[in-house]
């Protein structure tokens, strides 16, 4: 996917007038990019139009509108869209109690690093985790993290013909995995290039 550039973005004008159905479509585009792992852990799937709902929407919040402001935000985002070999995910860790969270960051330290990609019985893949910059440190981690799942050639001829995909997490402390449901999986199939 091409990276976007200030002619794909809505003026702040143009954006509040059409944010409403711009929101939901965004919304109606994530369901089906929205991987629960376990009850605590979910990977939100970016792509060109999510990342560009979070431009808009950044935009938006800041009120920037010169075109220096406005190329700051890409080259913060564009990151985030995936290049046709990979998969790239926003990292949520969730926790309605905010004790219960505060324990949990402490206990998951690292958790980022290891998260697996699945498909078949090809070796896994582990995720690359925030290579902009480090969130974790010796005392805890971060509630949000950056994830990118790099796809080799055979990886992505498997998922082509019908491999199941799945995702783990192989922590000390957490150990989760979960199948990729058909809608799923046609929906990261179509990040990837032949």
């Amino acid at each position: 996917m091409r990276p976007l550039v200030p002619d794909d973005l809505l003026s702040l004008e143009a954006y509040a007038r059409s944010r409403a159905e711009f929101r939901q479509r965004a919304i109606a585009h994530k369901r089906n990019r929205t991987v629960h792992v376990g009850p605590h852990l979910t990977l939100l799937f970016e792509d060109r139009l999510t990342v560009q709902y979070q431009v808009q929407e950044m935009l938006r919040i800041e009120r920037i509108f010169e075109p220096q402001g406005i190329a700051e935000e890409l080259a913060a985002y564009n990151p985030l869209i995936p290049d046709g070999h990979n998969w790239k995910a926003t990292l949520l860790i969730e926790f309605p109690d905010e004790a219960e969270r505060r324990r949990r960051l402490i206990e998951w330290r690292g958790i980022e690093h290891h998260f697996r990609l699945l498909v078949d019985a090809l070796p896994p893949v582990t995720a690359i985790a925030d290579e902009d910059l480090e969130r974790s440190n010796e005392a805890k981690t971060a509630a949000v993290h950056f994830l990118r799942f790099e796809l080799d050639a055979p990886m992505r001829a498997a998922l082509r013909a019908g491999a199941p995909v799945a995702f783990s997490v192989e922590h000390a402390d957490c150990r989760e995995r979960v199948l990729l449901t058909p809608e799923q999986r046609t929906a990261l199939l179509a990040d990837l290039a032949d």
